[in-house]
């Protein structure tokens, strides 16, 4: 099939690229909970005021754990773990956190090896697909960017 020189024709993602829409996607559907049950998809707040607990429920077996600046997702047979970024943001991500939770999914990544995450990872930010935070360990997922974030290029 021929394309026209104005479509836009997508390049197979890779392995890691993968791994980083899937981590986001979960972040997400996780969030959507907390916004469900707290009215905000940020609840560091509601912990540090006192108003809930560090560790609890959301939901029929979904619990939260909330740490530092991020929360760990237990869902009945997975888990997911990040940090929200600057202005309430979940869609951020590292390197450390992306193994973690290639881990958890072995039937899915079975061949992803932590040196080779490493690797593409660093090729990715490389050919500008992932960005980093200004002054965060936090990277973006291109696809994602608009004029207001801000990252080292």
């Amino acid at each position: 099939m021929k394309h026209r020189w104005h479509e836009k024709i997508d390049h197979p993602k890779s392995p890691l690229e993968l791994l980083i829409t899937d981590f986001l996607a979960k972040v997400d559907e996780g969030t959507k909970l907390f916004e469900e049950k707290f009215g905000n998809r940020n609840i560091l707040r509601l912990w540090r005021s006192g108003k809930i607990e560090h560790c609890g429920q959301t939901t029929n077996g979904i619990q939260h754990e909330l740490h530092g600046v991020g929360c760990a997702i237990h869902l009945p047979s997975e888990s997911v773990n990040f940090d929200y970024g600057s202005n309430k943001k979940i869609n951020g991500f590292d390197v450390w956190r992306l193994y973690i939770y290639a881990l958890d999914r072995p039937l899915v990544y079975e061949l992803l090896r932590q040196e080779n995450t490493k690797k593409e990872f660093k090729e990715l930010v490389l050919l500008k697909t992932i960005k980093k935070y200004l002054h965060l360990m936090t990277y973006i997922y291109s696809t994602q960017l608009t004029h207001r974030n801000k990252f080292i290029l």
